[in-house]
Parts: C-alpha cells; structure tokens; sequence
C-alpha cells in the first residue's frame, strides 16, 4: 500500500514488553507498548493481550472439468455461540510448522483432511485474521485437483479431528455464499476471489 496512504510503519510503534499469560492448546501474551498518534503526539503505554497460534494456510481445491470444488464439513467451538450449527463448510486448511513452507502446508493438510492430491498450486493473497486481537496470518491458495478421488471421512486422530469431504458444485458454492450457508473468513474470501479471478486463473491453468 502506498506510503502516501498510510501515516505510520512498524518504525513508528515501540514494544516496551512481551510476556506470556497463558500456555495451553494456544498461547496468549500481553504487550506493552507506545505508537504515535496523528496529531503528532506519542501515546501513552497500552497494554494489550494477543492471541497466539503461528501463521496457517487454506486452499481451495477446483475441478476445472467437472467444475466442481472440494470443500470440507466440521465441528468449530468457536461457532457455537453464534450460529445454529457448529459444523462448518470450509477450505482445506492447516497452520505452517516450524521448517515448512505454505506450499509444503498446502500438499500436506490436503492428503490428511480430503485424500486428494492438487496441482497448479496458485497463490491468491494472504490476510489477517484478526489483527486486534492476534498475530495470525493467513495464506490462501487455489488449486486443480480432480474432484472425483474426494471422498469419505478424514483427519487426524491426535488432532481429533472428524472432517466430512463435500463435492460442491461452483454455482452451488456462490449461492451459500450469497445465503450466508458459508460464514467462516477463510471460505468466503478463498471463493470471493475465486470467483472475481476465475478467467484469469483458468488463462494461467491453460484451460478453454
């Protein structure tokens, strides 16, 4: 982003403290720190907690000839409070362990959550989650694969993890994201810019 736009940078804030206030199946820290202001001045110390669980990645894998995504069905806690069912639709998706890469992440989570292999692997963009409340980013890809090897039930024992494969026609995908039937942020943005990029991508994939 332009500077032009932006007042500030990473120069502009000074982390005065870091310390952990929770170690458990994720981490949280509290920050103390002073930023500057745009009015000029320098803000007091504020302290704020951060939620901690290292950076992910999500692909969406496509089927350009059947014309079909492979998207997966499971349980989120975090969903419960809000929505009338925690069982979600989402993309295949994982956090980068320390020493991989996210193309390595991306091969990896799609054997172990959907059984498929991908090729043309494209990066879409990344995002922040949450930024207010955490350091997370995330990375989405766009993959081929061919949809007809997705199947059964997936995941990983250690992780208990009970993931549902779902072949999902492409204009079926638009009309949950239209009716709201997918929510989580990974999903929506990974189809969003699928469906804004399609005919590019499918120049780049070298499909008629």
């Amino acid at each position: 982003m332009s500077k032009k736009i932006l007042s500030f940078t990473s120069n502009d804030v000074e982390i005065t403290s870091v310390k952990p206030v929770y170690r458990g199946f994720f981490t949280m820290q509290e920050y103390l720190f002073t930023h500057k202001c745009f009015d000029g001045s320098q803000s007091g110390t504020v302290k704020r907690e951060l939620f901690e669980r290292g950076h992910a990645v999500g692909v969406l894998p496509y089927d350009p000839i059947l014309n079909e995504f492979v998207l997966i069905e499971q349980f989120r806690i975090g969903a419960l409070a809000t929505s009338s069912t925690p069982w979600l639709i989402e993309i295949i998706a994982g956090m980068i362990d320390e020493g991989e890469t996210e193309v390595e992440v991306c091969h990896r989570e799609s054997m172990e959550e959907a059984g498929i292999e991908l090729e043309n692997l494209t990066k879409a963009m990344s995002y922040l989650s949450s930024p207010g409340g955490t350091t997370e980013r995330i990375h989405i890809f766009i993959a081929k694969t061919d949809a007809e090897k997705a199947h059964g039930i997936h995941g990983l024992e250690t992780e208990s993890e009970d993931i549902k494969v779902h072949r999902v026609a492409e204009q079926t995908a638009l009309e949950w994201l239209e009716n709201g039937h997918i929510d989580n942020a990974a999903a929506v943005i990974a189809l969003q810019w699928f469906f804004m990029n399609k005919s590019t991508l499918m120049e780049q994939w070298k499909i008629s």
